[in-house]
C-alpha cells in the first residue's frame, strides 16, 4: 500500500509572504543609503503615475484626494503580497519557480529605477539586494519547516515508517495477523516471517512502500519550526524597514532648513487691507495655513534637497547661462507677495486651491541677467524629482510677481511645498507654473520642447479660469429656518474678481458682498444673508472677473485646461 503526503498550501503562502516582506525590508534598508527613489516600490509606482492617462489620474484625485499616492502604493503592496504568496506555493514543487518569480519582479524593479531621472547603476542595488534576500529567505523557510523541493519519490526498506491503521494492515504473518511487538512477528524487517508452528520460512512478506511528495522531508512537516522562522523573518523585515526609513528620513534636510534665517524682503508686501477676511466660521480664511495648503505631486516620495548642495541652472535661449546656489539666491533682492495657487485638477467646488504670502526672487530679474533671447516663448523648468513644467515667457516677464520662492507665510518653505526653492507664478494653473524643488530652467520654445503633462493631452498654456465656491453651508447640511449666511471664495488670478452672485431655487440673482483684497492675484471672500424657509433648497453661485467675464453655467471637467461651471449645493431647512 502507498500513502501520499501533500504540503499544505498555506505553508507555502506564508513562506512566500515572509520572503516578500524580507525582500522589501532589505530593499528599503538599502534605499536608505542610496536614496528613497531607488526603493523599487516607489520606482514602480512612479512609472505607473507617469503612464496613467489623464482621466484615470483625475478620477484618483477626485476619489481619494491627497491620499491618491497612498492608495497607489497600498495597491502595489497588495498585488506584491498576493504574488509572493503564489510564488511560495509554487516553490513547494520546484525551487526554480520561486526564484524565477522573484527574479522577474527584480527585473521590473531594476527597469523602473533606471527610468527615473538622474538614475545610475548604483540605484539598482536595493532591488538586487532585496531579491537576493527574498530568494534566500524562501528556501530557508521551506527547509526549516522540514519541506524539501522536488518530485514525489518512493522509499522502501527497514527504516520506512508506518503510520496508523494503514501500517497495521500491512503487518502480516502467515495464517493471519499479529499484534505489534508480539514475539515471532518482526515488523518491516525485510527478512520474511515464520509460521507459528515452526518449519520453513514463508516467502518474504510485501514490504511497505511509503510515497514522499516533494513537499516533505523524511521527518515530515514541522509547523512549529516554520512559524518560528516566519517570526524571525518578519522581525528582520520590520527592523530593516524602520532602519531604512530612518536613514532616508528628512532629519538632515529638516536640520538644515531649521537653521536658516530669512533675509528681510527688499520689496515687502503691503499690510492686508481692512476687511480682507470676514472671519466667518466655516469660511476658508484669506491666508491658508502651510499645513492646510493643498498638495498634488507626481512623485511618490517627497524629494529631500540639501540647500547647501542645491543649484539652479538657467540656460537655453539665453546669452549668458548662469548657475545659482541657495546662498546666491538669498543674497539677491527678495520680493514678498500674496498669491493664490490652484491645481488644474481642482473640480467645481473643489479644495485644490490655497492662498499664501510668498517670499522670493523675481524670475524676470534672473532671466534678464541671463540675457533672455527674444525668440524664447517657454520656460521649461525641471524639478529635483524629474517633473517638468512649461511656463509662458510673456506671463513671467509682464510685471507680475512671478517668483523663485524660498518662504511661505513667513516661514522657510516647507519640504512638502518645494524646499529649498519652488516657482510661484500668479494666474496660471500649477502644472504650468508652480514647479517645486526646481533645479533647472531652460529658455526654449513651445514648438521645440514639451513639459510633463503636455504629451498627455493637457493644454500647453493654462491660464486660470474664473471660478467660485460655496464654503458655507456645506452640501447636504440641515439648517434652521431664519436668517443664515451663505459664503465662499472666488478667484480669477491675475485678473481679479469684480462681482459674485447667488441665487436660491433658480430665483433671481443677488449680489453678494465682497471682502477687500490686496491685489488681483489672490482669491476673494464673499458672503450673502439669506432668509431660509423650511424645505429643500438649491443654492448656486457664479462670479464675474474684473474684465467683465462671467463664468458659464455648463460644467466642464478639470483636465485638460481647468474646470468651469457654477458650484451648486442642496440643503434642507427644518
Amino acid at each position: 500500500m502507498q500513502r501520499t503526503y501533500r504540503a499544505p498550501a498555506w505553508a507555502g503562502a506564508l513562506a512566500g509572504l515572509t520572503a516578500g516582506a524580507v525582500a522589501l525590508g532589505i530593499a528599503q534598508l538599502a534605499a536608505g543609503i542610496f536614496g528613497p527613489r531607488t526603493f523599487p516600490v516607489v520606482a514602480v509606482g512612479d512609472v505607473v503615475v507617469d503612464l496613467t492617462p489623464a482621466p484615470v489620474k483625475d478620477f484618483a484625485i477626485n476619489a481619494f484626494g491627497a491620499n491618491d499616492k497612498t492608495v497607489l502604493v497600498g495597491g502595489v503592496l497588495v498585488v506584491l503580497a498576493l504574488i509572493a504568496a503564489g510564488l511560495g506555493v509554487a516553490a513547494l514543487r520546484r525551487p526554480v519557480y520561486g526564484d524565477a518569480g522573484l527574479v522577474a519582479f527584480g527585473v521590473v524593479g531594476v527597469l523602473a529605477v533606471l527610468t527615473r531621472p538622474g538614475a545610475g547603476v548604483v540605484g539598482v542595488v536595493p532591488t538586487v539586494a532585496g531579491v537576493a534576500a527574498g530568494m534566500w529567505t524562501l528556501r530557508a523557510l521551506v527547509r526549516r519547516a522540514g519541506l524539501a523541493f522536488g518530485e514525489p519519490a518512493a522509499y522502501e526498506g527497514a527504516d520506512a515508517p508506518y503510520e496508523g491503521a494503514d501500517a497495521d494492515a500491512d503487518r502480516t504473518v502467515a495464517g493471519g495477523s499479529a499484534a505489534e511487538g508480539e514475539p515471532g512477528t518482526p515488523v518491516g524487517t525485510g527478512t520474511g516471517t515464520v509460521s507459528g508452528t515452526g518449519g520453513e520460512p514463508e516467502p518474504e512478506a510485501m514490504r511497505p512502500v511509503v510515497m514522499r511528495p516533494g513537499a516533505y522531508g523524511a521527518g515530515g512537516f514541522d509547523r512549529r519550526r516554520l512559524l518560528t522562522g516566519v517570526a524571525g523573518g518578519v522581525a528582520v523585515a520590520g527592523a530593516a524597514t524602520v532602519l531604512g526609513r530612518a536613514l532616508g528620513s528628512r532629519q538632515a534636510v529638516d536640520t538644515a532648513r531649521g537653521g536658516l534665517a530669512l533675509p528681510a524682503p527688499a520689496t515687502p508686501a503691503a499690510p492686508l487691507p481692512a476687511g480682507t477676511d470676514f472671519r466667518i466660521g466655516g469660511l476658508s480664511p484669506f491666508v491658508t495655513r502651510n499645513r492646510d495648503f493643498y498638495r498634488v505631486d507626481t512623485a511618490l516620495v517627497v524629494p529631500q534637497v540639501d540647500p547647501r548642495a542645491w543649484r539652479l541652472r538657467v540656460h537655453g535661449m539665453v546669452d549668458r547661462p548662469i548657475e545659482l546656489t541657495f546662498e546666491d539666491l538669498l543674497g539677491r533682492p527678495l520680493t514678498e507677495a500674496d498669491i493664490t495657487l490652484t491645481c488644474v485638477s481642482n473640480p467645481v467646488g473643489g479644495e485644490y486651491i490655497g492662498n499664501a504670502r510668498w517670499l522670493g526672487v523675481r524670475m524676470a530679474d534672473v532671466l534678464r541677467e541671463a540675457g533672455l533671447q527674444s525668440g524664447a516663448d517657454m520656460l521649461l523648468s525641471t524639478s529635483e524629482d524629474g517633473f517638468t513644467c512649461g511656463t509662458p515667457v510673456d506671463v513671467v516677464m509682464d510685471g507680475r510677481d512671478a517668483l523663485f520662492a524660498v518662504a511661505m507665510n513667513g516661514e522657510v518653505l516647507p519640504v512638502d511645498h518645494g524646499f529649498p526653492v519652488r516657482q510661484v507664478v500668479p494666474g496660471l494653473y500649477g502644472y504650468v507654473s508652480a514647479t517645486k524643488w526646481v533645479v533647472d530652467v531652460k529658455a526654449t520654445r513651445f514648438d521645440r520642447d514639451e513639459a510633463y503633462w503636455t504629451p498627455r493631452g493637457w493644454a500647453a498654456k493654462a491660464p486660470i479660469k474664473t471660478q467660485s465656491r460655496i464654503d458655507l453651508p456645506r452640501q447636504g447640511a440641515t439648517l434652521r429656518a431664519g436668517r443664515t449666511t451663505v459664503a465662499g471664495v472666488a478667484w480669477a488670478q491675475h485678473t481679479g474678481i469684480e462681482a459674485v452672485e447667488v441665487r436660491v431655487d433658480r430665483g433671481e440673482w443677488r449680489r453678494a458682498r465682497l471682502a477687500a483684497v490686496p491685489g488681483p492675484d489672490t482669491w476673494r471672500q464673499w458672503a450673502l444673508d439669506w432668509d431660509a424657509v423650511p424645505g429643500r433648497h438649491t443654492i448656486e453661485v457664479r462670479a464675474t472677473d474684473a474684465a467683465g467675464r462671467t463664468q458659464a453655467e455648463q460644467q466642464a471637467p478639470p483636465a485638460p485646461d481647468g474646470a468651469t461651471g457654477w458650484h451648486t449645493i442642496t440643503v434642507q431647512v427644518a
